[in-house]
């Protein structure tokens, strides 16, 4: 679990969201409000298995 909480990336996305929380808050309610909840979902989507990735790989680099 750590592995995931210290991550780069998905410290990176966690501030995003919270960026895009605020704009949902205060702005119109349009396409790209949905296109942008979309962006960030595939970006920590990306974030989550890349880490998956690379802890898989140092765990068969140590055994």
């Amino acid at each position: 679990m750590r592995k995931y909480l210290f991550n780069g990336a998905i410290i990176g996305a966690a501030t995003g969201a919270i960026s895009l929380v605020r704009t949902t808050a205060k702005g119109p309610r349009d396409w790209k409000l949905a296109l942008m909840w979309v962006s960030w979902g595939l970006s920590l989507a990306i974030a989550i298995g890349t880490t998956a990735q690379d802890s898989k790989k140092l765990e068969a680099e140590g055994k």
